[in-house]
């Protein structure tokens, strides 16, 4: 059975909004956008590569989709990742989306928990969520994450959409790995606790 993996960036108030533009999401007037840039390094470059091109597929929200498929199908296709990514099946969660442009993308049913269990089912490799705010919620409210992959980033953004958001019950993690890179980011893997 394949894993669900989470990797994402977060701050160290767990922020995860807008992390790469200034317009990527402005919801609740949020105007830190592009956060992550100054702390981009070659360790997390090659950390993002090695988890994108090693995904067997992508699960997206809506929002997160949309960004990715007007960029990845015409970055530079000799870049493994970008190559990875374009060719992955490409699953998203969405109510509103019917029209997929991106190669080999599928529009997941209503029954998100129900979906995400078979695509779980049905594959041998990892599942990889990028973004995806509003899906996570869903995804951890459901137990359905296997791994979270963190990169948290050296600085305190005093609000926006958080990764772990309140009225969400209690999650046991356990640290399995930590990777400091030169620009201070700290990559965390979490498994869920035994028991």
């Amino acid at each position: 059975m394949g894993q669900l993996v989470v990797v994402n960036f977060v701050s160290l108030d767990g922020v995860m909004q807008s992390v790469l533009s200034a317009d990527e999401d402005r919801d609740g007037g949020f105007d830190q956008g592009g956060w992550v840039l100054p702390y981009v390094d070659e360790v997390v470059e090659r950390f993002m590569s090695r988890a994108t091109a090693g995904a067997g597929a992508l699960l997206l929200g809506r929002r997160t989709y949309e960004i990715f498929a007007a960029t990845w199908p015409y970055a530079d296709m000799n870049d493994p990742a970008v190559a990875a990514m374009n060719a992955m099946p490409k699953y998203v969660a969405s109510r509103t989306v019917r029209d997929l442009t991106w190669a080999n993308s599928t529009v997941l049913g209503a029954d998100l928990a129900a979906e995400v269990s078979r695509i779980k089912a049905a594959s041998e490799r990892e599942t990889v969520v990028l973004g995806s705010g509003g899906l996570l919620g869903t995804l951890i409210e459901h137990d359905l994450v296997d791994e979270y992959r963190l990169l948290v980033f050296p600085l305190v953004l005093g609000g926006g959409k958080q990764l772990f958001a309140d009225g969400k019950s209690p999650r046991r993690l356990t640290l399995t790995a930590t990777q400091p890179t030169p620009s201070g980011v700290l990559i965390n893997t979490y498994r869920r606790a035994e028991g």
